[in-house]
């Protein structure tokens, strides 16, 4: 069972908060290890696993770039510790940007990540997992990658 299946939520790249938020409390309610300590140990720890999956999947599914980044290893497109190889006309316009780090860096970089995302919006904002193509998800997953990318130096830009 996936996280989506466990909250009973569609197959997306986004998530209504408000949704997940009353699922999760559904689940909680319903599968709270302290609900079962007068239980025996198999039931005791089928609510805990379901607690546990319940956590994590919120963790998950709170989170824009964790959601898409589930969605394409569900779908076998990404895997756990891939290098993926940035576009280099990408690579050469962070290359700028890091070179010009500035306190009006962090306003550049967010242009710069409007624009990015402007290629996939219509994918993840729209996303309907029956008409989605391969080469649909591949965009996004482009789009992950160098959103991680800029992720870095805006981190950078705040030590």
């Amino acid at each position: 069972m996936n996280y989506f299946e466990l909250f009973d939520l569609p197959l997306s790249l986004t998530v209504d908060k408000s949704k997940l938020a009353k699922k999760y409390f559904e689940l909680q309610k319903k599968f709270h290890p302290d609900f079962y300590t007068q239980a025996d140990e198999a039931e005791q720890e089928g609510a805990l696993e379901k607690s546990s999956a319940a956590n994590k999947a919120l963790k998950i599914l709170q989170n824009k770039e964790s959601i898409i980044k589930y969605v394409l290893q569900l779908k076998g497109l990404l895997q756990e510790e891939e290098k993926y190889q940035l576009p280099p006309h990408f690579l050469m316009e962070v290359m700028e940007l890091n070179e010009n780090l500035s306190d009006d860096s962090a306003t550049a970089i967010a242009v710069f990540e409007n624009d990015i995302y402007a290629g996939v919006k219509h994918i993840i904002e729209g996303y309907d997992d029956a008409s989605v193509t391969t080469a649909d998800l591949l965009k996004v997953k482009e789009y992950y990658f160098k959103k991680k990318y800029l992720q870095r130096i805006l981190d950078r830009l705040d030590d």
